[in-house]
């Protein structure tokens, strides 16, 4: 019976904590699909394809994971329709899903006029804009060194617009710009730039 009561109390320390799924279906964009998923200790994956098994991986901050959560929690683990009934042009199929353990809600539209699902739909589209410039910056840096300027540039620009989420995640790359003289020494102090900024918001 001991047992059998340290295991009951114990089980919910192994329970699936919950995530979030999102993902836009969109032929004819780029990218054409995006799947993100977002867990309540603030690890996000990002992917391009469903069958993706090496997705990009960073974290949001602690405020930044909270903001996303509360809005999942007002639209009420997404139980509801967010559909508009007005008529508008087809931007993309959207898929919120709410998952804890067992327990899974899920919801599809177009557009919807609900201003918490306007809210969270832009984070996504923020950690979208996030993994791509992390993409584009990663692809400079190893294949096109003269790029790594533009590629510098376009992220201290959604950086300025506050489209950025989980900065962190550049860090250990603009460090390695920064150290390599092998790069323009207008990107090395670009990244370097990015660097300060990134610290100074943390802190």
């Amino acid at each position: 019976m001991k047992y059998a009561c340290l295991i009951l109390l114990t089980a919910p320390l192994f329970a699936e904590a919950p995530r979030l799924f999102y993902s836009k279906s969109f032929p004819g964009s780029s990218p054409a699909y995006v799947q993100i998923t977002v867990d309540k200790g603030g690890g996000v994956e990002y992917r391009e394809a469903a069958d993706d098994d090496n997705p990009l991986k960073f974290h949001l901050t602690d405020s930044e994971t909270e903001e996303v959560f509360s809005l999942a929690d007002k639209l009420d683990h997404f139980k509801h329709p967010l559909e508009a009934s007005a008529k508008v042009a087809f931007m993309g199929t959207k898929t919120l899903r709410w998952e804890d353990g067992a327990a899974h809600s899920e919801v599809k539209y177009n557009y919807s006029q609900d201003p918490s699902a306007q809210s969270l739909q832009d984070w996504f589209e923020r950690m979208t804009e996030s993994a791509l410039r992390r993409i584009e910056l990663e692809r400079t840096v190893k294949y096109d060194k003269l790029g790594v300027v533009n590629a510098l540039l376009q992220l201290q620009i959604a950086m300025d617009k506050k489209r950025i989420v989980g900065a962190e995640q550049y860090l250990p790359m603009l460090d390695r710009i920064i150290k390599n003289e092998s790069f323009m020494h207008t990107a090395r102090e670009r990244a370097s730039e990015i660097e300060d900024a990134i610290h100074a918001g943390k802190s």
